[in-house]
């Protein structure tokens, strides 16, 4: 597939597998380094061969969430500078989580090793995690004195409720993971040396269902949360009335009468 410096792409079996590539800084994003995440997400959300999404980080962390040369540079520049500098960053950031968040195919964060600040934001805009036995979370941001601008102000509250998620915010503490499996930041753990292969056999049986079924549930359940109960009933009609015309819904069910008839004889 398309070759990129700082992340690494493949696709086997209908799942691609995102690897961030910059083991030598556990995998911290540079401004470049988001660019072609953002890029290898586009390339996975376009093509109809690819049913789902593995993310993990190579080397012997997930991701150390932001590059710290980037934040003395950022430090560095003129006063007039600072806070448009910031912004423009902050757009970057925001498009790399959307894209993520919005992608329309399962999507599986295997966290290797540490997943902190802006890793550990980028692991829970994925539909699942699963943890390594070695991994760990920390929301580390406020001892840099910033807040989680990766999307943990979200995503962290709506898996763990809303005081532990200050906890974890408030404090920055690191959360192991066992800890993280019985809070509900990881939803699976596995041991190490099987963690690749677990997301992507995981991965794999939901590549194995309807892509259309799955992009439309997934769009509706990210907003349920937000909307009340009416809307979200009449977005499941209108995305049951797709569902009645697709390829996959038309097959299965062919199969399964031609099953039955197929039982009688």
């Amino acid at each position: 597939m398309t070759d990129y410096r700082w992340v690494e792409l493949s696709v086997a079996n209908s799942v691609a597998t995102l690897r961030l590539n910059r083991p030598e800084k556990r995998n911290a994003f540079t401004d470049g380094m988001r660019s072609e995440f953002v890029a290898a997400l586009g390339v996975v959300a376009a093509d109809k061969g690819i049913k789902a999404l593995v993310l993990t980080g190579n080397g012997k962390g997930f991701c150390a969430g932001g590059d710290i040369a980037g934040m003395q540079a950022r430090m560095e520049a003129p006063a007039g500078e600072v806070a448009f500098n910031g912004w423009t960053r902050q757009q970057g950031v925001h498009r790399a989580v959307t894209a993520l968040h919005n992608m329309p195919k399962p999507t599986i964060a295997a966290v290797n090793g540490a997943a902190a600040g802006l890793g550990a934001d980028t692991a829970l805009c994925c539909d699942f995690v699963l943890a390594a036995d070695d991994a760990s979370f920390t929301w580390s941001y406020i001892a840099r004195g910033l807040i989680p601008d990766g999307g943990g102000m979200y995503f962290l509250p709506r898996r763990v409720g809303l005081p532990r998620a200050k906890d974890l915010i408030f404090s920055g503490r690191r959360v192991l993971a066992p800890e993280a499996l019985a809070l509900g930041i990881a939803d699976r753990m596995c041991p190490a040396d099987e963690l690749l292969a677990q997301a992507q056999a995981w991965a794999e049986t939901m590549a194995g269902h309807s892509a259309t079924a799955l992009a439309l549930s997934k769009s509706i359940l990210d907003q349920t949360f937000e909307l009340p109960a009416h809307q979200v009933f009449a977005l499941g009609s209108q995305a049951q009335g797709i569902c009645y015309t697709s390829a996959e819904h038309r097959a299965s069910v062919l199969a399964f009468l031609d099953k039955m008839a197929e039982a009688k004889r």
